[in-house]
């Protein structure tokens, strides 16, 4: 097979836009081009202002910067981009069911069948289609059955080639990988095509690194990793509860384990809980797959991560409720933070989400600063949980962009995101301006508790 020259991407999300940018900057000679049907956000990938584009991510602007324009390119135009590619990057989101079959558990592949459908409908030559979304084991085969049945003759290869990106450090993790995987079919032309793939990654990226598998083992390994990683939050959060009973304190315990070269340190922060887009989904998707092959078993091992998760969150809220004589009716509470961790503007699962429904319950009036989530993102995360009216969550949630303003008057002030801004304020002047006793709970373990004591604080810490 010739050189692959034009690349495509479908979905210009967290995943697509981050990974386009960085093949474009290494491969020069290959033209990228970026295309997704919401024109606001393509409109804001090519903004002569770098800094405006729709993904946070530390050093994103510099790499868009430079290959923008040159052999990057951003657009809606879906078909034209398609026909042109002899590859297809489908990077798509793949949301758990909200409705019908596996609701609340399996993933939804409507916007993957869209593609598959309209690759069929615009191919006019061979393509090599692969899948970057993150999908339930054995997705790659229906794409394929779509492709082959409705396509004009075309040749298709799918191959798997999940991304493992961390949200806050994607330009290192794609900079530099730990490993990245290719999953193809063991066919003469499933063999080029992984093949065709390799030598792209391999402009930057060293051969021993570049893993590859049969599709159905690429795909797994995605969940696996996530439930893997998942996992180990859930077991460090679970033993908070504990070390909050006894004397013990979490953060020694963590460092104690940490040591254990069979062990290691990440992973191993105690929190609020887990969010992102992919550990609860691809948790969930673990969990219907195994319950679909009749494993309960299975199933039930890994959906007591989730449940841990969900626990973790709703204790937070509790503590809070407790510690306020057991009533938060009418009384301010400020979160600094919302994304579902640093260095992102990403809001998906974000714990700061269910914590604030669960305080909304209890009619709290909740103050939110965030330095990179903007006021829409916040009031449509709570619109999309359907609890209450969408009136009602303008009205128990205000929105600031001044962290000292926000925390004015304030009850208590969480800590949900460990933003690292958050440590250098002047909790002398924050003090000064709540409400006494002024109590924090920290969700994140990232203030220094003895130096907001010796100010007046009544701090409470996860599993301190």
């Amino acid at each position: 097979m010739t050189a692959i020259t034009k690349i495509c991407c479908i979905g210009a999300g967290y995943v697509g836009g981050p990974t386009m940018a960085m093949i474009a900057k290494k491969c020069p000679h290959i033209e990228v081009t970026v295309v997704d049907l919401n024109e606001q956000r393509i409109a804001a990938w090519n903004d002569v202002d770098v800094t405006n584009i729709p993904v946070y991510e530390p050093g994103l602007s510099d790499v868009v910067a430079e290959a923008r324009g040159r052999n990057l390119f951003f657009s809606t135009d879906v078909e034209s981009a398609i026909a042109a590619a002899q590859m297809i990057f489908i990077s798509v989101n793949t949301p758990t069911k909200t409705y019908g079959s596996g609701k609340g558990q399996a993933a939804d592949l409507k916007w993957i069948e869209l593609c598959a459908r309209q690759i069929a409908r615009v191919a006019n030559d061979n393509k090599i289609i692969v899948e970057k979304s993150t999908l339930p084991v054995r997705t790659a085969s229906a794409i394929k059955d779509i492709l082959t049945h409705t396509g004009n003759g075309s040749q298709f290869q799918i191959l798997s080639n999940p991304e493992f990106l961390a949200e806050g450090t994607a330009v290192e993790d794609l900079d530099a990988p730990d490993r990245v995987l290719i999953g193809g079919d063991n066919t003469p032309e499933g063999r080029v095509a992984v093949q065709a793939l390799v030598d792209v990654y391999a402009n930057w990226i060293p051969r021993e690194r570049i893993l590859t598998t049969n599709v159905w083992s690429s795909e797994l390994s995605k969940l696996t990793a996530n439930a893997f990683l998942a996992q180990r939050v859930s077991s460090i959060n679970s033993l908070t509860e504990l070390c909050e009973k006894t004397e013990a304190d979490i953060n020694e315990v963590a460092r104690a384990i940490g040591t254990d070269s069979r062990i290691g340190p990440k992973f191993l922060k105690a929190s609020v809980g887990f969010g992102g887009s992919c550990f609860q989904k691809d948790i969930l998707n673990l969990v219907y797959i195994a319950r679909s092959y009749g494993l309960s078993e299975v199933a039930d091992y890994w959906e007591q991560v989730i449940i841990m998760n969900d626990h973790q969150k709703r204790r937070f809220a509790n503590q809070i409720i407790k510690n306020l004589y057991n009533t938060v009716n009418g009384k301010k509470i400020t979160f600094l933070g919302w994304a579902f961790k640093k260095d992102t503007n990403d809001t998906r699962e974000s714990a700061a989400i269910y914590v604030a429904d669960h305080l909304l319950h209890e009619q709290a009036e909740i103050a939110v600063y965030d330095p990179k989530v903007i006021k829409n993102q916040i009031y449509a995360d709570l619109n999309y949980l359907q609890t209450r009216k969408e009136e009602e969550n303008r009205k128990g949630v205000e929105v600031i962009e001044d962290p000292y303003k926000a925390c004015e008057g304030a009850h208590a002030i969480a800590i949900l995101t460990e933003w690292d801004e958050f440590k250098s304020y002047d909790w002398q002047r924050i003090y000064d301006s709540m409400l006494k006793p002024a109590k924090i709970f920290d969700g994140r373990n990232l203030l220094d508790a003895d130096k907001l004591k010796s100010i007046g604080f009544q701090v409470r810490s996860i599993g301190g």
